[in-house]
């Protein structure tokens, strides 16, 4: 749980770099994602893997949508990568 809260905040930092206007939608955005999620079966190291992974993933594309440096994103590389 201590990773995907880790990503999490990673995330909003992220949201941070985006423009103004965009702002809202992303945060809001993780938020509802990170609560949908937060049942995944820590049962399964995979299923929590797969997440992070798509969370990096995603993160890397919306910061290129707004041709924000995707070397920003390198924490949340390391959260989701180890």
């Amino acid at each position: 749980m201590q990773k995907a809260i880790g990503a999490y905040r990673e995330v909003l930092r992220l949201v941070r770099r985006l423009p103004k206007d965009s702002r809202p939608y992303y945060a809001k955005y993780a938020r509802e994602n990170f609560v949908n999620y937060r049942e995944i079966d820590s049962n399964d190291p995979n299923a929590l893997q797969e997440l992070l992974q798509r969370t990096y993933n995603h993160s890397l594309w919306v910061l290129k949508k707004y041709s924000v440096d995707q070397s920003a994103a390198d924490r949340l590389k390391n959260i989701c990568s180890d």
